[in-house]
């Protein structure tokens, strides 16, 4: 029995390596998603069965309920709101892997190894870090906190003392497991320094808190899995950590940026915080105009940003390209990595409005095509296409590799106003002479542009 269970493991574990493959592409995606699923339910059926479980009824209830909650959330979720989901969805996996490690030890009958005492103070330690991280992530995503920056004097040294109590709790308990104490204590400071780690993170850093609080909630499960014995929750939590890292790490390529620096740079002001520069001359524009200049153009790269995900106006945005596409003008969508709130945050808006794969850029690929470019029209970006990131070194935007929509013959820009992006940096291409500041809702611009082209 216990080889058959191991063989269904090993099964489920490629579902998972499968399903996460299909992660790497908005083409392959939803199949992905299908994958892995199979997997965790393959997963959950045999450890039901392999552990000898006599009454199973509340684990099916919690999996009959739980799931219908996620499919009920992820249907209904705003693709606003799919960073915050995501925050919160780490934040549970984290948790729930904390509580379940405890529940282990207490459930233990005599004092466990030292692998096993090991792991499960990293469990504690990671999954309440990332329970509370989480929740202070999506707090800032929601408008709950201050996006900007909170930070107080001696902050990282509080922060570097709390684990050095924590790894001496950890030894103490290591060395003497049959004493609670210390991971009643760990879990507390824990619960801290998951706070007190992320809000010194502004907004313009929240794809890589999101991707970096995902790969803890793998760790933390990984952690779990050897405080269980279990196989497959050993490979999924190391899966799900060691492409969180990756993702991570991509991220701050994307940013020209160190984890260090994202973590204890305190990046990122409130939106509308930073100048918004008054005093220089914008050029408004209408629908109209922008008609005009569409109509006229042989090729449009779109770069979507968060403001498109606000005004939830990617289906109208599609309905415009198609539109433009019917009249012989070549469209393409250029998508920056830190784009929105989280990682791929365009690609899954974009997926929703059902944008052909084939039209959808990475920057790298893309970056280079926007000198031949008749428009590069912007809805709802900012700090991914501001100029400042080439030149201003005291920008925090500095480094930063940006779409080059200024390299276009004319920069057209849907927004609301003048207001700066999440970084705080007045955005100079606002005030370009070639540019074309179209201010309004991105639905009722892009609505009004549509309308227009059906009828002209």
């Amino acid at each position: 029995m216990e080889n058959l269970a191991n063989i269904a493991y090993l099964v489920s574990a490629v579902f998972f390596i499968f399903g996460l493959k299909g992660l790497s592409s908005p083409k392959t995606a939803r199949r992905g998603n299908i994958l892995a699923s199979i997997g965790m339910l393959l997963a959950i059926v045999v450890t039901l069965f392999d552990k000898d479980i006599i009454d199973p009824t509340l684990i099916i209830v919690g999996v009959t309920v739980g799931g219908a909650i996620g499919a009920y959330s992820a249907k209904k979720v705003q693709m606003t709101a799919m960073p915050q989901m995501v925050a919160i969805f780490n934040g549970l996996g984290g948790g729930a892997s904390a509580l379940v490690a405890m529940a282990e030890f207490f459930r233990m009958v005599g004092q466990p190894e030292i692998n096993v005492s090991i792991t499960l103070v990293l469990s504690l330690l990671i999954g309440t870090v990332t329970f509370t991280g989480s929740f202070i992530a999506f707090g800032k995503l929601q408008g709950f906190l201050k996006s900007a920056p909170v930070s107080f004097p001696m902050q990282q040294l509080l922060n570097i003392l709390l684990f050095v109590v924590v790894a001496v709790l950890g030894a103490l308990f290591v060395l003497d497991p049959a004493v609670a104490n210390p991971l009643l204590v760990i879990a507390i400071i824990a619960a801290a320094l998951g706070i007190l780690l992320v809000i010194p993170i502004g907004g313009a850093d929240m794809p890589v808190v999101i991707s970096l609080l995902n790969s803890y909630s793998g760790m933390a499960a990984a952690m779990t899995g050897f405080v269980l014995s279990n196989n497959v929750l050993i490979i999924a939590g190391a899966l799900v950590g060691a492409s969180g890292l990756i993702l991570t790490n991509i991220m701050c390529v994307a940013m020209n940026r160190s984890l260090a620096n994202v973590l204890f740079g305190k990046v990122g002001v409130a939106e509308g915080m930073g100048p918004v520069g008054e005093k220089k001359h914008v050029t408004r524009y209408t629908p109209d105009d922008a008609l005009v200049v569409l109509e006229n153009a042989s090729s449009v790269i779109i770069v979507p940003g968060y403001g498109l995900a606000a005004a939830q106006a990617q289906h109208v945005m599609q309905e415009t390209a198609s539109l433009l596409s019917d009249n012989g003008v070549k469209v393409s969508y250029a998508i920056h990595p830190v784009a929105g709130r989280m990682p791929g945050h365009m690609n899954v808006l974009l997926a929703e409005a059902n944008v052909p794969y084939d039209d959808l850029y990475e920057m790298d690929a893309i970056n280079d095509d926007f000198q031949n470019t008749d428009v590069s029209l912007v809805v709802g970006a900012n700090d991914v296409v501001n100029p400042a990131a080439r030149y201003k070194k005291e920008s925090v935007l500095y480094g930063m590799p940006i779409l080059n929509v200024d390299h276009a013959g004319t920069v057209m820009i849907v927004k609301r106003s003048l207001s700066p992006g999440f970084a705080g940096e007045d955005n100079e291409l606002f005030y370009d002479e070639k540019t074309m500041m179209v201010f309004g809702d991105a639905k009722k611009i892009l609505t009004d542009i549509a309308n227009l082209l059906k009828s002209s």
